[in-house]
């Protein structure tokens, strides 16, 4: 039957029912890419203008000092904005999924290991779950793709993401000892 074949499907074989792409995937892609992209399209607006009660450049220059940045924390500001910000956005719109949700997943790792020592939990010893769940969500997305609901939605990192997957996955492994080796 026509309508049980997955559009994606290259060889035109009906899938199960149980495996089959479907509207609630799209749309959970959706949520997470929304509320993920949104939240650090957000943060990347306090640190850039000091939106939102944000801390600006400046503030945040200072505040990366204190987590044991050493070498030019003003510039890894300013990059850290902006990736959050541009990472972000892309995610919101679904438009070139794998460089945003990369970008975010890069900043997500690096502050997982600044913080890997105060332990897990956020409290008042600052632990690392917050970005954990950040840098999940974009793995997630990393590998998944968008989703139909994306302006991504006819290109080749949308149909097949694995291998924009491994290179974004690559990309932000690489920007993370960058920044950590850099900067630190």
């Amino acid at each position: 039957m026509l309508s049980d074949i997955d559009e994606d499907s290259t060889t035109g074989d009906a899938r199960d029912q149980a495996t089959r792409w479907h509207g609630g995937l799209d749309f959970g892609l959706l949520v997470l890419r929304l509320v993920l992209g949104g939240t650090m399209a957000a943060h990347g607006l306090q640190k850039l203008f000091g939106a939102f009660d944000g801390p600006g450049i400046n503030g945040f220059a200072d505040a990366l000092g204190g987590f044991g940045f050493t070498s030019q924390t003003t510039l890894l500001s300013w990059i850290t904005a902006l990736t959050e910000l541009v990472g972000g956005l892309l995610l919101v719109f679904g438009l070139f999924t794998p460089i945003g949700a990369a970008g975010i997943l890069g900043v997500a790792a690096s502050i997982v290991f600044v913080k890997f020592g105060n332990g897990f939990f956020m409290g008042p010893q600052q632990g690392f779950e917050y970005e954990l769940l950040i840098g999940a969500g974009a793995l997630a997305l990393l590998f998944t793709g968008s989703g139909r609901i994306a302006v991504d939605k006819n290109t080749p990192w949308r149909r097949k993401p694995m291998p924009f997957a491994i290179l974004g996955l690559l990309a932000a492994a690489a920007a993370s000892v960058v920044v950590l080796v850099v900067f630190r």
